[in-house]
This record gives C-alpha cells, structure tokens and sequence, in this order.
C-alpha cells in the first residue's frame, strides 16, 4: 500500500475518532496541534488503525510515535 493511502485512511480515522471533520493531516502533525489528541485519544487513534488496517502494534511502538509521519511509517512497517 503507498504512503498517499494510508495517509488517507489516516486521516479518515483521525477525523472520526475526534469527531472532527475539519481535521486535515500532514507529516508533522503532532498532538500539541491538536486539542483533541490526549493520551486517551492516542490509544483509541491506534486501537481504530490496528482494526482498519488488520495490524497488531507493541505498546512500545503506541507510546513512541510522535507526529503522523511516524504513524504512517510504523503502519507501513506491518503491511
């Protein structure tokens, strides 16, 4: 799958987890851009992915992405 789908679908997920459609997404998104983006957000955010994307993720891996470049890489290291 190309880094353009995932993002896509990143940010399908992002939008719907923070029931926000406004959001949109780049590389260097991090949680301090964003309001809604706390640690409880974080998990549900990975629990969402791991589902759509039929991947499992490490705890370790959960808590050390920081923006959602490192999100989209660590979804294209299990596909």
């Amino acid at each position: 799958m190309e880094r353009k789908e995932i993002f896509e679908k990143l940010s399908a997920i992002f939008r719907d987890v923070m029931d926000n459609d406004d959001i949109i997404l780049n590389e260097s998104t991090t949680a301090e851009d964003m309001e809604e983006w706390d640690s409880l957000t974080h998990v549900q955010l990975i629990k969402q992915i791991e589902k759509v994307f039929g991947i499992r993720f490490s705890a370790k891996e959960m808590m050390s992405w920081d923006d959602v470049g490192e999100f989209v890489d660590g979804i294209q290291s299990k596909l």
